[in-house]
């Protein structure tokens, strides 16, 4: 199991009044600026959905959801992981035009989840999704999407510094993109997660893209559901956090799947089960728009920004004691 530490030395910038005031500003901020844009508009999301559906978010295909039943209609509903099946569906039942958007929070249990500085079982994150067109499913659009977010992303840490001096994490506008073969290829002997904070200790800035698939070592680089995003057209956003000195992601996103790479990507996964649920049945019969979209973590935006050693200081949530004690020890209060 991870474990928690804190470095030596931290403390933290704002007191728990300031704190908390800093977490609200960024959260209204950086969804302003980013709404703004990619043309997105807000709408509210489920915290739940039945399990028949098939829209809960698999996630790498270990992790077990939140699961109770509803009495009231005969079926068993799931806490979702993510909505990422969830919002291309309501982009089309709310007739969303190429160009156009939504964005929602969307907050999760993750009952698997490690406990560690930057992981938590409660996840809060903003969803969001946009309706494209076919020729916009290349890795050149990804990328041109990837530095809108970023550009926001930087926006919003300079407002904050200028009503929060104090606060001076310093983060890099330029992204360095790469894909994961080419990752593996120039660290051949790490794990992917070294890779990650080889790299990123380099660049400071960098979007991992095409993550799913085996690479060349038989492994992928990480695990990613068959049935969101196209392994091909995919990718995660990276920080550099100077405070914990490692790779922080804070987005992992995606070009979605079509009905051929769905195909493909379900015969690979060993998921052809999927094929008979209702939203899977949608896509291989192409009666879904064609989307991008991703999740923005919220806390971990926050604790970025604001130089912060643990997610536990912006987010309240429950941890081991382990955590417990060495925060406590070191003068860190958890929310």
């Amino acid at each position: 199991m991870k474990k928690s530490y804190i470095p030596l030395g931290y403390k933290p910038a704002l007191d728990a009044y300031d704190t908390q005031r800093a977490i609200a500003f960024i959260k209204n901020t950086f969804q302003e600026e980013f709404a703004k844009t990619l043309n997105l508009k807000r709408v509210s999301a489920p915290l739940f959905v039945t399990e028949e559906s098939g829209l809960n978010d698999n996630l790498s295909g270990v992790e077990r959801p939140v699961s109770f039943d509803v009495p009231a209609i005969g079926l068993d509903a799931q806490v979702v992981h993510s909505l990422a099946k969830w919002k291309r569906l309501a982009l089309k039942r709310y007739g969303f035009s190429v160009g156009n958007g939504l964005y929602t929070d969307m907050n999760a249990i993750r009952r698997d989840e490690e406990l560690d500085n930057v992981h938590s079982i409660y996840v809060d994150q903003w969803d969001w999704e946009k309706v494209i067109t076919r020729e916009n499913r290349n890795l050149d659009y990804l990328m041109l999407i990837v530095r809108s977010i970023v550009r926001a992303i930087c926006t919003t840490n300079d407002l904050l510094h200028v009503r929060y001096p104090q606060l001076r994490t310093d983060l890099c506008p330029e992204v360095a993109f790469i894909t994961s073969q080419e990752l593996e290829d120039m660290y051949p002997d790490m794990s992917g997660s070294e890779r990650e904070n080889a790299f990123l200790r380099e660049h400071k800035t960098a979007f991992i893209m095409q993550i799913g698939g085996k690479l060349k070592s038989g492994k992928p680089h990480d695990g990613r559901a068959p049935d969101y995003d196209d392994w091909e057209l995919n990718g995660d956003l990276f920080f550099w956090d100077d405070v914990l000195g490692r790779a922080l992601e804070l987005s992992s996103m995606g070009i979605r799947v079509d009905s051929e790479s769905l195909d493909r990507q379900l015969t690979v996964s060993g998921c052809d089960d999927r094929r008979e649920l209702p939203f899977h049945k949608m896509l291989l019969n192409d009666e879904l728009p064609l989307t991008i979209g991703g999740g923005i973590g919220q806390s971990r935006l926050c604790m970025l920004m604001m130089g912060c050693a643990h997610i536990g200081e912006v987010q309240s949530s429950i941890w081991d004691e382990q955590t417990v004690k060495v925060c406590d020890d070191a003068g860190v209060p958890l929310l």
